[in-house]
């Protein structure tokens, strides 16, 4: 055998050794399996429920001042979730793969809700639009490998929300992702760093299992007028009004302060300070009836 066949066939070894740019292949039909956080994420979470979460006086007033009748106005009855919410709903998920013809690498991931636009995660390398490009509800996610873990990057996403109860989220928030699959389950941890709205990063984390049988259907959305209001007129409390944000405190025994959210209810240690603590409930009526 000639050295110049040889080195080919060393060169041919050494490639076939080198393993795929994609660690894991994350496609399929993902379910979401509620598990954790189920009234939040079907039912809707309740007003005044803050607790556990790092905002500012700034998302309070936000949250005291938000009347669900928002969602009637006609440009939010088709406004999907954004990148970070849209894990905590109850839609079902699709993640396909994008695969280079040439090289066969694994260039890109698109993930896709029933209620979602797709949303590609980018693992060719590619660099972040500039700050001053424009704003979507899937923003613009990059991937690395770490391992068998993908960790996502996403900027540019419009102004969400971290809670479907009024607390929001800015559009300079930067999201991260760790996507890990086990088997037939994937679980998706995301962290919210938000310098408008939150004090520290904001963690959740969300469980989907593989379903074979599985199929996304179309999600034809039409606007309706479903309130007559006047003319540019959006549903609104002004602050200090609203008296329905109590409700969650009374209903349940928690403390004021404990249900007004901040970053030091997220940990265990919160509990000592609150020993002791009553939520006030003279003659409380029964918000369940």
């Amino acid at each position: 055998m000639k050295i110049g066949s040889l080195a080919w066939l060393l060169l041919c070894a050494t490639i076939a050794s080198v393993p795929a740019a994609a660690q894991v292949d994350f496609s399929g039909e993902w379910a979401p399996r509620f598990y954790e956080d189920q009234l939040e994420r079907v039912p809707g979470p309740e007003l005044g429920d803050y607790l556990g979460i790092p905002i500012n006086d700034a998302d309070r007033m936000r949250g005291d001042t938000w009347s669900a009748s928002l969602i009637t106005l006609p440009e939010w009855q088709c406004r999907p979730h954004s990148a970070d919410y849209i894990w905590r709903g109850p839609s079902n998920l699709r993640i396909s793969k994008e695969v280079d013809p040439t090289t066969r690498q694994t260039v890109a991931f698109h993930a896709e809700w029933l209620r979602s636009i797709d949303r590609p995660i980018y693992l060719d390398g590619r660099p972040h639009p500039p700050e001053y490009a424009a704003r979507t509800w899937a923003g613009f996610s990059t991937g690395k490998w770490d391992g068998d873990v993908l960790n996502v990057t996403v900027t540019h996403v419009k102004e969400g929300y971290v809670r479907r109860n009024g607390l929001a989220r800015s559009e300079k928030a930067k999201l991260t992702e760790n996507w890990i699959r086990h088997g037939d389950w994937l679980t998706v941890v995301t962290y919210v760093d938000d310098p408008v709205y939150l004090t520290e990063p904001f963690v959740r984390s969300t469980d989907y299992e593989l379903d074979l049988h599985q199929q996304i259907p179309p999600y034809p959305c039409e606007v309706v007028r479903e309130v007559e209001r006047p003319k540019g007129a959006v549903p609104h409390l002004l602050p200090g009004k609203n008296d329905m944000v109590k409700e969650f405190g009374v209903r349940y025994g928690v403390p004021e302060e404990a249900a007004r959210g901040g970053a030091a209810t997220m940990y265990p240690e919160y509990r000592k300070k609150l020993e002791g603590a009553k939520a006030k409930r003279p003659n409380a009526p029964d918000f369940r009836d």
